[in-house]
């Protein structure tokens, strides 16, 4: 397997960052590596047990000094995986709301040719897990009017499980994304969507709902911008 990274913003996680990156690390990979990315909203002992796992060689805790949030904290993880040769860069939540064992699926999707690989909680084999109702309907919600705005096609516009080739990530301008939020995936597969892609299925295990008024509020305003942005984000001649 080529050189794989996955990249997770995490704050206050003490809970589970253990189980998660022994978990991670016990997936059948010599050349996975994890990149936790934290910064100082944290307050508990997560990059604590983050740095002693830094021992086995596979794991790299990022702290991100100037973050703006957690889309910066995945934006400096991506740019820290380009620099140390990841070939694949696979994002991933903490706190297990993303199954470490459903992860073999994007290494694999990235093996055989494909350039972009997404998570789908509501395509077949996919499930959303301890999750309030009004929640489904939000992320269901939000994928159908994304389709509809922005002539995608996917099942599901919003998860944060997902795969990228290094060629994708090196050729896109990452400072100019413009989510600082929720609306951060959705602007991703809107940008790749004429990419070789495919969409896998995953369980997201819920838990405290960090959804806001003005999340949702930033998600409409942005989804009306992406056509006008793109032109920024990639890198020519690249873009497909």
């Amino acid at each position: 397997m080529k050189k794989t990274i996955v990249v997770m913003p995490v704050a206050n996680e003490e809970e589970t960052m253990g189980e998660l990156l022994d978990k991670l690390l016990a997936l059948p990979y010599d050349n996975l590596f994890v990149y936790p990315v934290i910064d100082s909203y944290s307050k508990d002992r997560t990059e604590e047990i983050i740095r002693a796992k830094e021992s086995t060689g596979r794991v790299k805790c990022i702290f991100h000094a100037t973050s703006k949030g957690v889309i910066s904290c995945y934006l400096e993880g991506f740019r820290k995986a380009l620099e140390d040769g990841a070939e694949y860069i696979i994002e991933m939540d903490g706190g297990l709301s993303h199954l470490p064992e459903q992860l073999p699926q994007f290494i694999e999707k990235l093996e055989s040719g494909y350039d972009c690989v997404w998570g789908s909680r509501f395509m077949k084999g996919g499930k959303m897990l301890h999750h309030p109702l009004y929640r489904r309907i939000l992320s269901q919600g939000g994928t159908w009017l994304a389709n509809i705005v922005l002539g995608t096609r996917l099942k599901d516009m919003t998860s944060g499980y997902e795969g990228f080739t290094r060629q994708v990530l090196e050729n896109m301008n990452l400072d100019q994304i413009l989510s600082q939020g929720h609306m951060y995936q959705t602007e991703m597969r809107y940008y790749c969507r004429n990419l070789h892609t495919i969409e896998v299925p995953i369980s997201y295990v819920g838990g405290k709902s960090s959804l806001k008024g003005s999340s949702v509020k930033e998600a409409l305003d942005l989804l009306f911008q992406l056509k006008e942005q793109e032109k920024n984000v990639w890198k020519n001649p690249w873009n497909k």
